[in-house]
């Protein structure tokens, strides 16, 4: 196994965009193998590397890790992005999982029929205002991280999903000033930023999966 750090999965966001994300922020480099046949995933699953038949797989420090959270938190632990102590990593998660159930939300919407796409960003628009943002918003009143004063996996999170709601909802965080500064607090860091930039390995708007692939 090499001592790079390889990602299997398809060309497009998914489950697989936030690790691409949390890796970009800890400054690690990383090579992406795109599942474009099916003869791939069942070589995966031939070889043993796919624990429970899902992708993404991510291939780091001799291990083959599997399941998306799983993998966030091994890469959190392992580059100083969760916390210092367990009081610290359970406020992380709250937050984090927060923002996953938020992507979730968005994730549906390309995949909706045409005539049901309205309903559903008007339920993404009420429950990001009503349910998520609020609690984003309180948590960076005094601070420019949402946790313990400095970068954890949960202020990458915010970023991403806050970025993918503009996507669909170009004004939504007019009445967040918190959250609008710390988005600009947070696309200046050197990692962020070149993340963020023409050519790298993050994902177009709406570049999704849709696959007979199982993922989580």
């Amino acid at each position: 196994m090499s001592d790079k750090v390889v990602l299997h999965y398809f060309n497009g966001r998914g489950k697989m965009e936030s690790i691409r994300w949390l890796l970009a922020a800890a400054g690690v480099q990383f090579e992406e193998v795109f599942l474009t046949k099916r003869e791939q995933y069942e070589k995966l699953l031939s070889d043993g590397a796919l624990m429970f038949q899902q992708v993404p797989l991510v291939e780091i420090d001799g291990m083959q890790l599997v399941q998306s959270k799983a993998i966030l938190n091994y890469i959190a632990g392992k580059y100083n992005l969760y916390g210092k102590d367990l009081k610290e990593r359970a406020m992380i998660d709250m937050y984090s999982e927060g923002a996953s159930d938020l992507m979730d939300l968005i994730m549906m919407y390309p995949f909706k029929p045409a005539e049901h796409k309205q309903t559903h960003l008007s339920t993404i628009e009420q429950k990001a205002k009503d349910r998520f943002l609020p609690v984003f918003e309180k948590g960076l009143a005094d601070s420019h991280f949402l946790v313990g004063n400095q970068l954890s996996r949960a202020d990458v999170h915010l970023l991403e999903v806050t970025l993918m709601l503009q996507e669909l909802l170009p004004t939504i965080l007019s009445t967040f000033p918190k959250i609008q500064a710390f988005q600009e607090k947070m696309k200046a860091l050197p990692t962020i930023s070149k993340f963020l930039q023409p050519g790298s390995a993050r994902k177009p708007g709406q570049s999704l999966v849709k696959s007979m692939f199982l993922q989580r």
